[in-house]
């Protein structure tokens, strides 16, 4: 092949390449837009309105049963993760809520615990932003929560330091009641 042929030739593969990285800069930035609008967990309301997805649709009975669970463990993430040094009313709710080895371990590390808690002053405030019902039967259920707040004590010098926390809840059933069974802090 003669040189002006080379040249001719390095220039096409040149510009189908351009045209080839231009092509893929545009379906980019299309997928990065659908992603943007997709109404995925990732997107529910900051101001914590929405406290589960159901992704199928389902009778009033049992809607009303997730409903329960989903407020049970709300109410078991909050007594737990808002405490105070100086009241120990949490410490109860937290029991209120709780069942089985859960219940027996938690309790048994109450009074280290609001031991540490009066020597820091510490005081920890949290809010639920999102519970989501991962599994569920008639007398069980899985539950992952999402808490956001504050946390103060000698440590910070009083001063209230952002903390996210990620939960899985272990549901059961009892005496009408959804109780925890167990509960992990997760990464």
């Amino acid at each position: 092949m003669s040189a002006p042929g080379r040249v001719r030739l390095n220039l096409l593969l040149y510009v189908v390449a351009l045209v080839a990285a231009a092509a893929a800069v545009v379906a980019a930035v299309s997928v990065v837009d659908r992603v943007r609008e997709d109404p995925a967990p990732s997107s529910l309301p900051a101001d914590g309105a929405v406290r589960a997805v159901a992704l199928e649709e389902s009778d009033g009975e049992e809607q009303q049963r997730l409903a329960a669970v989903v407020e049970s463990a709300t109410a078991e993430v909050e007594a737990l993760l808002n405490v105070r040094y100086d009241e120990e009313t949490s410490v109860e709710a937290v029991l209120t809520g709780a069942t089985g080895e859960f219940r027996d371990q938690y309790q048994k590390a109450t009074e280290g615990l609001l031991e540490l808690m009066r020597k820091q002053q510490s005081i920890q405030e949290s809010e639920v932003v999102w519970t989501g019902v991962v599994a569920a039967d008639g007398d069980s259920a899985t539950v992952a929560v999402a808490a956001s707040g504050t946390v103060a004590n000698k440590a910070t010098e009083g001063k209230p330091t952002a903390r996210n926390y990620r939960l899985q809840l272990e549901l059961v059933h009892e005496d009408g009641d959804w109780l925890t069974r167990d509960l992990q802090f997760v990464p």
